[in-house]
């Protein structure tokens, strides 16, 4: 399976190895295939979807449509996982993300509490091991050291804080950065960030822009985690949708947040490709000045234009 050149090429320019989707029913001796349940197409067409391990092994269960009894998403590598459809959030996504001039949404738990005096640019990350992911990260990372007393810098994750941790380390830490693990998507559910369409994800410019990026860490994310004994697909060790409150990490002091044991359903370890990323600018009335939803996957946002409009110039 996925043996050309071609094939092998693409996959390690995404951070995938040419084994990442040698599942066991992929050999052509095999007498047959799981078959896809509750496939629901996103926008723009459908995506990837997980498959029901509730009946696999159970007495009137429908073997033929669901996962083998000793096969659940966990034991996927971690480098596909990201690909799979996320369960959805705790509370329903917000009709539209906020626009300029209204104010900054309260998630449920008030994980994101904004206003009160600080002038704010939070980023939305798409997941970590993202090359635009980093590429937007590294920017806030550079305006939070330009404007350390000025401008409260805030990034959103909802990759597991090992996994986040581990990204942050290999760009070179966090600096004045505030990190944020919303594993669960509550916060972005708040902001009017759901999980997007084949085309928001796959479209042309997308993957053009993809093929040429070379700033991909999903592989070395995963594979760090796993060598640690941090995850261990399979071992009940896997972190899923939770809440990791109040998590802040600027001057360096690190992710911290804790992770409990995974049930069946596609971890959040390493995040999903799927889910979107966005950013605003908040003033310190707690009113939206700048910002919005990616228009694309690839949609590195001018953090500059937020700056500006918080009354710096950039």
């Amino acid at each position: 399976m996925l043996s050309s050149l071609a094939t092998k090429v693409a996959l390690k320019k995404v951070g995938l190895s040419k084994d990442s989707f040698n599942l066991p029913w992929s050999d052509s001796s095999s007498s047959s295939k799981p078959a896809a349940r509750n496939s629901s197409p996103g926008a723009g067409g459908g995506k990837l979807t997980t498959f029901d391990s509730s009946a696999a092994g159970k007495d009137g269960g429908d073997k033929s449509t669901s996962w083998p009894a000793w096969m659940t998403v966990k034991n996927l590598p971690l480098t596909v996982q990201p690909w799979l459809t996320p369960v959805p959030p705790p509370i329903p996504v917000a009709a539209s993300p906020p626009r300029v001039g209204e104010p900054a949404p309260l998630d449920r738990d008030r994980e994101l509490t904004l206003g009160g005096g600080r002038k704010v640019l939070v980023v939305f990350l798409r997941c970590v091991g993202c090359a635009f992911a980093q590429k937007i990260f590294t920017k806030l990372r550079m305006i939070a050291t330009r404007y350390p007393n000025d401008i409260t810098c805030i990034a959103v994750s909802h990759s597991s804080a090992a996994a986040t941790q581990k990204w942050i380390d290999l760009l070179g830490g966090a600096w004045n950065v505030q990190v944020v693990i919303d594993e669960d998507r509550a916060v972005y559910a708040a902001w009017g960030l759901g999980v997007g369409s084949v085309w928001y994800v796959l479209n042309p410019t997308s993957t053009v822009a993809g093929f040429k990026e070379k700033g991909w860490l999903g592989s070395s994310v995963a594979g760090s985690l796993q060598r640690s004994g941090v995850l261990k697909p399979g071992s009940g060790t896997a972190t899923t949708g939770t809440r990791s409150r109040n998590i802040s990490t600027g001057n360096g002091a690190g992710v911290v947040g804790s992770d409990v044991v995974a049930e069946e359903g596609p971890t959040t370890v390493m995040g999903n490709k799927w889910q979107e990323s966005g950013a605003w600018a908040v003033d310190g009335k707690g009113k939206v000045v700048w910002g919005g939803k990616a228009a694309r996957a690839d949609d590195v946002m001018d953090l500059e234009a937020g700056v500006r409009a918080l009354g710096y110039l950039s």
